[in-house]
C-alpha cells in the first residue's frame, strides 16, 4: 500500500495572484498543490497527481459554445470551483483559468488523499487507497464534491480551497487528454509520473 502522511493544519492556501493566467501553465502548476475540503468539524485533503487543461477555444471545452446557465461559473476568473454532473452518475471539479469573461478551465483528474482517508472510504465504499480518488469522478465522491460547490471561491477559507504543496512533486508528465472526442491531439494533461494514484491506462501514464 502506498504511503500517505497527514498534511499540517496550517498548510497555506494559494492566493490568486499565485495562479499562472494561461490555462495550460496553471494546469501544470497544480500538479502537487493541495485540495482542502471541509465538513463540518471533518476535514479531507489530497495531492492533486493529475490535471487537465481547457484552454480558451477548445473544442472539447465547456465553454466552446458560450456561456449558458450551466457554464456560467467557468467564466469567473482564475481560481473559482466549476463543478457540473456528467453520465447521471458523477460530478467533477475544475478550477478556472484566464481572466474573468474568458471560458477556461482546469479538470482535477485525481489526488493522492492525505487527510480523512477514513471519511473518503465510507464515502467511496472502498478501502483500497489507490483507488479513492484516482479519476475525476471519483475524486468528488471522495470529497463530497456536489453542485452546491459550483462557483466557491478556491483561494478564499471555505468549505473548499487549494493548498500548497506540502511536498515538491516529482517529475511531471505530459499526454494527450482522457476520454474526449475533440481535439483528441492536444498534449495537454499533465501529472506527477510513478504516482500511483494518477489514473487512465498505462499508454497515459507513460505520457505516449
Amino acid at each position: 500500500m502506498p504511503k500517505t502522511a497527514p498534511i499540517a493544519q496550517d498548510v497555506l492556501r494559494l492566493s490568486r495572484d499565485s495562479l499562472p493566467t494561461d490555462t495550460a501553465e496553471l494546469a501544470r502548476y497544480l500538479v502537487g498543490k493541495t485540495i482542502v475540503r471541509k465538513i463540518g468539524r471533518s476535514r479531507l485533503s489530497g495531492r492533486i497527481v493529475e490535471t487537465e487543461a481547457y484552454p480558451p477555444g477548445d473544442a472539447s471545452g465547456h465553454a466552446y459554445r458560450g456561456r449558458t446557465v450551466r457554464t456560467k461559473s467557468l467564466f469567473l476568473e482564475r481560481g473559482f470551483a466549476y463543478v457540473y454532473f456528467i453520465y447521471g452518475t458523477s460530478y467533477m471539479l475544475n478550477v478556472t483559468a484566464e481572466e474573468p469573461g474568458v471560458g477556461a478551465g482546469v479538470l482535477l483528474r485525481a489526488i493522492e488523499p492525505l487527510d480523512g482517508i477514513n471519511i473518503m472510504e465510507g464515502l467511496r465504499k472502498t478501502t483500497k487507497i489507490t483507488d479513492l480518488a484516482r479519476g475525476p469522478g471519483r475524486l468528488a465522491a471522495a470529497l463530497k464534491i456536489d453542485q452546491r460547490l459550483d462557483g466557491i471561491d478556491l483561494c478564499a477559507d471555505g468549505s473548499l480551497w487549494l493548498g500548497a504543496a506540502v511536498r515538491e512533486p516529482g517529475a511531471i508528465g505530459k499526454s494527450v487528454r482522457i476520454g474526449i472526442s475533440r481535439e483528441v491531439d492536444r498534449r495537454l494533461r499533465f501529472f506527477e509520473t510513478g504516482s500511483q494514484f494518477v489514473s487512465g491506462p498505462s499508454k497515459a501514464l507513460r505520457g505516449i
